[in-house]
């Protein structure tokens, strides 16, 4: 149990503050669909792929105070901030955790993306078992609201193209 919460924690630290739940999600999700070590659970959810798990050891880092959450304000709605606190430095110290360097890579890359962009990359990640133009026809039905652009499409199957390409080098 504690090696899956020091996998979520070095995931954060590799970043060094990930802003928003769902850009969280969807970066563990992308990790895990790239065959890094990650054992969430993941079900299609109306954001793309979500997972309960991941939610509750978020919470249990926050309470364990490895993890800090900020929340603020923006508009109608609130965002948060995910950063390891001085604890979550010791506790990844002590139990002597380490990123697989590849991982750290797509990471950081992910990191710098939006959470609609991560969003789309990882709806097409969780219907990869479809072909390229069926996986198109499923994003129109099930993100019709989110209006995503065949240019913006094609750059996410490119994105996971670059992720797969480093993971290999």
């Amino acid at each position: 149990m504690l090696l899956e919460h020091a996998k979520l924690l070095g995931a954060i630290r590799v970043t060094g503050e990930v802003v928003g739940r769902k850009k969280l999600q969807k970066m563990i999700y992308i990790a895990k669909k790239l065959s890094f070590p990650f054992q969430e659970k993941f079900e299609f959810h109306f954001y793309g792929p979500y997972s309960e798990e991941l939610t509750l050891q978020i919470e249990e880092l926050i309470n364990m105070g490895f993890l800090m959450e900020q929340k603020e304000k923006k508009g109608g709605y609130i965002q948060y901030r995910y950063r390891l606190t001085e604890n979550g430095e010791e506790f990844l110290k002590t139990v002597q955790f380490k990123n697989d360097p590849a991982l750290q890579s797509c990471l950081l890359h992910m990191n710098e993306q939006s959470a609609r962009f991560l969003e789309l990359v990882s709806t097409v990640l969780y219907f990869d078992s479809l072909s390229k133009d069926d996986i198109i026809e499923k994003i129109a039905k099930v993100k019709r609201k989110q209006n995503y652009t065949e240019e913006e499409i094609e750059e996410a199957f490119q994105f996971i193209h670059k992720l797969k390409r480093e993971i290999t080098h």
